[in-house]
């Protein structure tokens, strides 16, 4: 009760701010510009970001980003979408997990967008995902592309704890299912697009205790930036259509987002205004 009380505090306290919960500054039309994505992340008043792992690799460059950055923080984890991924085994994950600026497995799930066939790899993988997860206390990064059902089912059958679904693109009876696991919904940029009904519905029933924002830079641009390169500055976009869709303030949108992230990622530092000086 007191380290919520303290995060609380700071959070009252502090000036608002955002907080980017998904994206991939590694990723080349973002990594060789990063001066000029952190002066557009303050400028919008985007504090933090959570840089995510799809790969092996790209793990070792998020980790480097998060080493770097005190304001950035990393996951570790594989993708679902490619059968011949090198893998992390159990052990493996449980390791990276323990580093201090690794507060997440994942990205993970299942993605039946771009595979097909004998899915058997792609549920084992997201399987070991879900156990390094329990066993490390990190919360799961959830992609789930066309297999919303299944995606749950096994969240459900192997007592996933925490998670987020990345990037919420299902409808109200996937959100419901989700929250009443105990999960958080995070809402990307394509909340802004004019064609999302069943995405907006999910973000108006959405408990606002459990809601994310994030934008996949430098994939799906909110409006009025769709089509182009999207980046973490952006997320200020996604978070003033959600106030306007749910009546509510750009203030107390970031600020509950803020402090469920805080809630859900518990090894974040939270920012404070002496700590960006």
């Amino acid at each position: 009760m007191q380290a919520a009380f303290a995060r609380q505090s700071l959070l009252d306290k502090a000036t608002m701010f955002l907080i980017d919960s998904h994206c991939h500054l590694n990723f080349d039309s973002l990594s060789g510009r990063l001066p000029e994505v952190f002066a557009n992340m303050a400028h919008n008043q985007v504090a933090q970001a959570l840089v995510i792992s799809v790969s092996r690799e790209s793990f070792a460059q998020v980790l480097a980003l998060a080493e770097q950055n005190d304001h950035l923080f990393a996951t570790v984890g594989i993708h679902p979408d490619s059968e011949t991924a090198a893998e992390f085994s159990l052990d493996e994950l449980l390791q990276h997990a323990r580093h201090p600026k690794v507060v997440g497995i994942g990205e993970t799930g299942l993605d039946y967008h771009w595979c097909s066939g004998d899915l058997t790899w792609q549920h084992n993988r997201f399987i070991t995902h879900i156990q390094a997860a329990n066993q490390s206390g990190l919360p799961l990064i959830i992609h789930t592309r066309k297999a919303a059902d299944d995606t749950m089912r096994l969240m459900a059958e192997h007592r996933a704890e925490k998670a987020v679904m990345h990037c919420f693109s299902e409808d109200v009876r996937i959100a419901k299912i989700a929250l009443d696991l105990g999960y958080y919904l995070s809402f990307s940029g394509i909340v802004t697009f004019k064609n999302a009904k069943d995405i907006q519905a999910a973000a108006q029933y959405c408990p606002l205790d459990r809601l994310l924002v994030e934008t996949d830079a430098p994939f799906l641009a909110p409006v009025p930036h769709r089509g182009k390169t999207n980046e973490p500055a952006y997320v200020r976009h996604t978070a003033e259509f959600l106030a306007q869709l749910r009546g509510d303030t750009l203030e107390n949108i970031a600020r509950a987002s803020s402090e469920n992230f805080y809630r859900l990622f518990d090894k974040v530092t939270p920012y404070t205004e002496s700590s960006a000086r």
